[in-house]
């Protein structure tokens, strides 16, 4: 017969004061190469609580939310949690704002986050089954092309046939992962300092 396996119970002690709580971080803290799987540099909905705003809020409010958040876009999502749009702090604190104030007579107490995000019928999406055949390299080239800092990745619900955002791609936190400390959140220049990293690593 055979012997029964003796299970120990582990070591106990009280809770420390001042204990802090993790939270999900919104990056993989693992550095990448460029010929790396693009899955470890996409932040996984499935994985980190998704960073959301309603189209109501103002733009101050969704600021200052993505500056808690640690984050620099926000998904713009309906009470029937449906995505609506895509919000950056690019189109906060861009452009756009003084050109809502300009074209429509609004004071920029006024303008909300559907004045200045990019509306869903505007944004392209990358197919999940595509990024899990890519390399980071991939992703890097696809966000200069577009001339954008973030992408939007989408599979589909086996249930419904719904397409659901699954993750979301940021040139930041990529350039993170590569070891690029950014000191500027200019497009150009965060696209410059990937590309320098790419053609060293050739």
């Amino acid at each position: 017969m055979a012997e029964q396996k003796q299970y120990k119970p582990l070591p106990v002690s009280s809770l420390a004061g001042g204990a802090g709580l993790h939270q999900p971080t919104m990056f993989s803290p693992q550095l990448v190469q460029v010929s790396s799987p693009a899955i470890e540099v996409m932040t996984d909905l499935k994985l980190v609580p998704v960073a959301s705003i309603d189209a109501e809020t103002h733009i101050d409010v969704a600021n200052q939310a993505m500056i808690a958040r640690g984050v620099r876009s926000l998904l713009v999502v309906d009470h029937a949690g449906e995505v609506v749009g895509l919000l950056t702090a690019r189109d906060v604190l861009g452009e756009r704002p003084m050109q809502c104030v300009q074209k429509r007579g609004i004071r920029h107490e006024e303008i909300r986050v559907r004045d200045v995000m990019t509306p869903q019928s505007d944004l392209e999406v990358l197919l999940l089954a595509d990024v899990l055949r890519a390399q980071v390299g991939h992703v890097v080239e696809t966000l200069r092309v577009a001339g954008r800092q973030h992408a939007m990745v989408v599979d589909l619900d086996p249930l419904s046939g719904r397409q659901m955002v699954r993750g979301i791609f940021s040139a930041s936190q990529i350039a993170r992962q590569l070891g690029i400390a950014l000191h500027t959140t200019e497009v150009a220049r965060t696209f410059a300092e990937i590309e320098a990293v790419i053609h060293q690593s050739v």
